[in-house]
C-alpha cells in the first residue's frame, strides 16, 4: 500500500496528525505492501517585550521545513511490506549511522499496526533515483520527514489485513480487533498477519483512506524503548561497511600527500612496492596512491615504503594565522553604532578553529568496478548523489552504477559526502579488481573533512534595562555543500523566504535564529577560501552562532545587574523556551553557592521546532585545571550538567536521551580540547591521541536528562540539538568561573600541544609498540 501527498480535514486537536484522515494506495504485489504522507510545518509561537524583534527567516520557514517539503512528492514511494511470517518490513531509504533512526522508525509501524516491536524489520533500502530529495539524511530531518508517511502506510497495511480477515472469517469488520499481530473476532476465531499477507495483497492499486490513531491511544510511540540493533552491535553481528563480503575484494589503502589536496608528481619507486609480500596492485590515482593486498598491515607497511614526490595542495602554506587574518578581511560591517549618552554596547569578537569531522569509523567503501557496471557499499547519507557523481566519474549510465547503503559507526555529517565511495570506484576501475578500501585514522584527520574554521562578530546595543538592537556577524572558511542539500535548495529557491542568496547564505538564515526579544536584529554570514575539505560536523553554524551569542548575553545581563538566568527569561520569545529553561534551572539548582574558580553557566537553544537548555557546571581550580596525564590535555573539568529537551513529541525518550547525551559530550570537546592546529598547508593532528575530544576524565560525573513532556502532535529535530546548548552552556560557566569572556574556542588551543605532532611522510605512522604503556 501507499499513500497520496493529500489529505482530507476532518477536524484538528492540538495533538497534530492525530484527527486527520489520509489517502494511500494498496498496491498490486503478491504480499501486502504500503506508503504514507507528510504532516504540516507548525507556525511560530509568539511573545510579547518591550521591544520585540521581527521573526528571521528561519523562524517562519527553516531548513527541517525545506528538507520535509523536499521529501514530500516522492513520500508515497517508500513501502511497508508485510510477510508471511508475520513480520513488517521496511527499506528505509535513510541511514543509520548511530542515532538510532531504525529504531523509531519500528516503532511507527508497530504502534499503527499493533504489532510486537520485535517483529518490524527495518533495513537500509539501496540508492533509488525516483525518491529525488528522500534519500537525505541530514538536518535532524528525518524522524519528522517520515513521521507521518510510515504511520499512513501502517494504517493502511492494518486496514487491508481487517478487511481481509473479516472475508476468511465471515465476521463483520467492527467486530474484530487487532493486537500484537494478531486478528481476533468477537466469536473467538483468529488470524495472524502472517496468515493474512497473501490475501490481503491487491492485484490492482488502489486508493484507501485511513484515520491515525489519536495521541492517546499511543502505546509505542511516547515510550522509551532499546535499540533494535542493540544486540547485533553488542555481539559483533551489525554489518559495517568493512564487513560486506564481496568475492575478491581485497584490503586497499592511500598513500596521502603531506599537505591538504597535494598532487602526485611522481613515484619512484612502484616496482619495489609492487613486489613486496601481499601486494597485488599499486597505482596512481588523484588523490594518492592506492595500494591492493592481502591484509590492511601489509597495505600499511607498502603506503609506509612508497616514496612519492607530491605537488602543492590547495591551502599551501596556510595556518591558524593566516586563515585567520583572511577571515577578518571578510568580516561584514556591523551597522548601528551605540549612541553617546543614549545607549551602550557590548562589542564582542570570537574565534572557532577547524575541528574533526572523524567519526569512529573512518572513510570506508567496497567497490566492485566492470566495464560495463559498479557496484559500491558504503555508509551513505546522500547515496543518490553518490549513485550520480559516481557515475558521471566512471563514464557510465547512473542506472549501471548499484549504490548499497550499509550502516554507519557515526558520521556527524561526514557521510553525508561519499569521498571513500567515489575513491574506491576509481581505485577498483583503475586495478579491474573489487576493493576493500579504509582510510586510516590519520587520513581522516589530515585529509578528512573539518568544521571550517570561523569568527563572529557581535554588538547589542541596550538602555535602560532593555536591549535595543542585535548585530551578529559570522564569517567562516567555506563549508561544502556539494553532497546534496544545495540541490534542495536550488529546486525550492523560489518559494524560500531568504532573497537572492548562495547556498551557505541561505542555509545560514534557515537555521540560525535568536530565541531573544533583542530589538533589530540580524545576524549575516560571509564565506572565504574554498580550499579545505568541510562539512557540517553534528550541526554547521549553530554551536558556534548561539555559543558566541549566550556569551554575549551574559554579559548584557551582567552589566544590567541581572541574574543571567532571570534575564534570559525575561526576553525568551517562545513558551517552550522559557519551560525547558525553567527546568534546568530548577533541577540544577540555579544560584547555588559554588567554591571559588568553579560556576554555572546556561544557556538555551532552538533549532527545527524543537527546544533545548542546558546547565553546566565547571570547575577551573588550579588543582583540576593542573593535573597531568601523559601526552593528554586535562584543562578544566565540567561536573555537571542539567538538560531539559523539548522535541515535540519524542517517539522514543530513551533514544532522543542518548541524543542528548551525546550532544553534550560534543559540545564539551569543542569548547574546551578538540580542535586542529593548521599549520604548513597541513593539520598537526593525526590521531586520536591527539586529538583531544571528550575523555572520561572530562566527562562530567553528574548528568541529567529531562525530556518534557510532548508540547505538540509530531516530533522535532533531535540529531543537533544538544550540541549547541552544551557548548553555549560550558562556555558562559567557564567565564564566570574564571571572571573573563573566553573569545576563542577551543579554550586549549593558545597553549603548548600537549603532543609531539606525527610526520606527515610517510603518511601513515608506524603502529604504536607499547601499548600497555599507554593504557591508562
Amino acid at each position: 500500500m501507499q499513500s497520496s501527498p493529500q489529505n482530507q480535514e476532518t477536524g484538528a486537536d492540538s495533538g497534530g496528525v492525530s484527527r486527520r484522515r489520509f489517502l494511500g494506495y494498496v498496491v498490486a504485489a503478491s504480499t501486502l505492501t504500503v506508503a504514507a504522507q507528510l504532516a504540516d510545518v507548525a507556525a511560530p509561537a509568539k511573545a510579547s517585550a518591550l521591544v520585540p524583534s521581527v521573526p528571521g527567516p528561519s523562524e517562519i520557514y527553516d531548513l527541517n521545513d525545506m528538507l520535509t517539503h523536499a521529501a514530500l512528492p516522492t513520500a508515497n514511494l517508500i513501502s511497508i511490506r508485510i510477510e508471511s511470517d508475520g513480520t513488517a518490513h521496511l527499506a528505509l531509504p535513510r541511514a543509520e549511522v548511530g542515532q538510532g533512526i531504525t529504531t523509531s522508525s519500528a516503532m511507527l509501524i508497530a504502534e499503527e499496526l499493533d504489532l510486537p516491536l520485535d517483529k518490524v524489520r527495518v533495513t537500509l533500502a539501496d540508492a533509488r533515483p525516483e525518491l529525488l530529495f528522500n534519500q537525505l539524511t541530514g538536518g535532524s530531518n528525518t524522524t519528522i520527514s517520515t513521521f507521518t508517511p510510515i504511520r499512513v502506510a501502517a494504517a493502511v497495511a492494518r486496514g487491508r489485513l481487517l478487511e481481509a480477515a473479516a472475508l476468511q472469517l465471515g465476521e463483520a469488520i467492527g467486530t474484530l480487533t487487532a493486537k500484537a499481530g494478531v486478528i481476533t473476532s468477537a466469536t473467538g476465531q483468529s488470524l495472524t498477519y502472517g496468515e493474512l499477507a497473501a490475501k490481503a495483497a491487491a492485484v490492482a492499486t488502489g486508493q484507501v483512506s485511513v484515520t491515525l490513531k489519536e495521541s492517546s491511544e499511543f502505546k509505542v510511540i511516547g515510550t522509551g524503548h532499546r535499540r533494535i540493533d542493540a544486540p547485533a552491535a553488542v555481539t559483533g553481528r551489525k554489518t559495517f561497511a568493512m564487513d560486506v563480503r564481496v568475492p575478491d575484494a581485497l584490503p586497499t589503502m592511500v598513500c596521502r600527500p603531506p599537505t591538504i589536496n597535494g598532487t602526485v608528481r611522481s613515484v619512484q619507486n612502484l616496482a619495489e612496492v609492487r613486489a613486496m609480500p601481499g601486494i597485488t596492485d599499486v597505482v596512481r590515482i588523484s588523490t594518492g596512491v592506492a595500494v591492493r593486498g592481502r591484509t590492511f598491515g601489509q597495505c600499511i607497511d607498502a603506503v609506509r615504503a612508497l616514496e612519492v614526490v607530491w605537488g602543492p595542495g590547495t591551502a599551501e602554506g596556510a595556518s591558524d594565522a593566516t586563515v585567520l587574518q583572511e577571515l577578518r578581511r571578510a568580516e561584514l560591517p556591523l551597522v548601528v553604532p551605540p549612541l553617546p549618552l543614549l545607549t551602550k554596547a557590548v562589542d564582542a569578537r570570537f574565534t572557532f578553529h577547524f575541528a574533526s569531522n572523524g567519526a569512529l569509523e573512518t572513510n570506508c567503501a567496497v567497490a566492485d568496478v566492470r566495464p560495463d557496471s559498479a557496484e559500491i557499499w558504503a555508509s551513505l547519507k546522500s547515496p543518490i548523489n553518490a549513485q550520480e557523481q559516481i557515475a558521471l566519474r566512471l563514464g557510465l549510465p547512473v542506472t549501471a552504477v548499484k549504490v548499497h547503503v550499509t550502516e554507519g559507526g557515526g558520521s556527524f555529517g561526514r557521510k553525508l559526502f561519499h569521498d571513500a565511495a567515489g575513491e574506491a570506484a576509481e581505485i577498483s576501475r583503475a586495478m579491474g579488481k573489487p576493493v576493500k578500501l579504509m582510510w586510516h585514522r590519520t587520513d581522516d584527520f589530515r585529509q578528512g573533512r573539518t568544521h571550517p574554521m570561523s569568527t563572529s562578530r557581535v554588538r547589542a546595543t541596550y538602555t535602560l534595562g532593555q536591549v535595543l538592537t542585535y548585530e551578529q556577524r559570522h564569517t567562516s572558511v567555506a563549508t561544502d555543500f556539494g553532497h546534496g542539500v544545495g540541490e534542495i535548495i536550488t529546486a525550492g529557491a523560489a518559494q524560500l523566504p531568504v532573497g537572492d542568496l548562495t547556498f551557505s547564505e541561505t542555509i545560514f538564515q534557515l537555521t540560525q535564529q535568536s530565541p531573544y526579544h533583542f530589538g533589530a536584529t540580524t545576524q549575516l554570514l560571509s564565506e572565504t577560501d574554498k580550499g579545505f575539505n568541510t562539512g557540517s560536523m553534528r550541526n554547521i553554524y549553530s554551536p558556534n552562532v548561539r555559543c558566541a551569542q549566550e556569551l554575549v548575553v551574559d554579559e548584557l545581563a551582567k552589566r544590567m545587574g541581572k541574574d543571567a538566568y532571570a534575564f534570559r527569561r525575561q526576553f525568551l520569545k517562545d513558551e517552550r523556551a522559557r519551560a525547558v529553561l525553567d527546568k534546568v534551572a530548577e533541577v540544577g539548582r540555579w544560584g547555588r553557592t559554588m567554591p571559588a574558580g568553579m560556576a554555572q553557566g546556561i544557556a538555551v537553544h532552538p533549532e527545527y521546532h524543537a527546544f533545548v537548555a542546558v546547565l553546566a557546571e565547571i570547575d577551573c581550580r588550579p588543582e583540576t585545571t593542573g593535573r597531568k596525564i601523559r601526552n593528554a590535555y586535562t584543562g578544566p573539568r565540567v561536573t555537571k550538567i542539567v538538560c531539559a529537551v523539548d522535541a515535540g513529541l519524542a517517539v522514543n525518550p530513551r533514544g532522543l536521551e542518548a541524543q542528548m547525551m551525546g550532544g553534550i559530550i560534543d559540545g564539551i570537546a569543542i569548547t574546551l580540547s578538540s580542535g586542529l592546529h593548521l599549520k604548513d598547508g597541513h593539520f598537526l593532528e593525526g590521531s586520536w591521541d591527539n586529538y583531544f575530544y571528550t575523555r572520561q576524565w572530562n566527562t562530567p560525573p553528574e548528568l541529567e536528562i529531562v525530556v518534557m513532556p510532548p508540547t505538540t502532535g509530531k516530533p522535532g529535530g533531535a540529531g543537533e540539538l544538544a550540541v549547541a546548548g552544551a557548548m553555549a552552556a560550558v562556555a558562559c560557566a567557564y567565564g564566570r568561573a574564571t571572571g573573563s569572556m573566553p573569545t576563542t574556542f577551543p579554550i586549549n588551543h593558545g597553549e603548548p600541544l600537549g603532543f609531539t605532532p606525527l610526520p606527515t611522510s610517510p603518511p601513515i605512522p608506524a603502529s604504536p609498540t607499547d601499548g600497555l604503556d599507554r593504557a591508562f
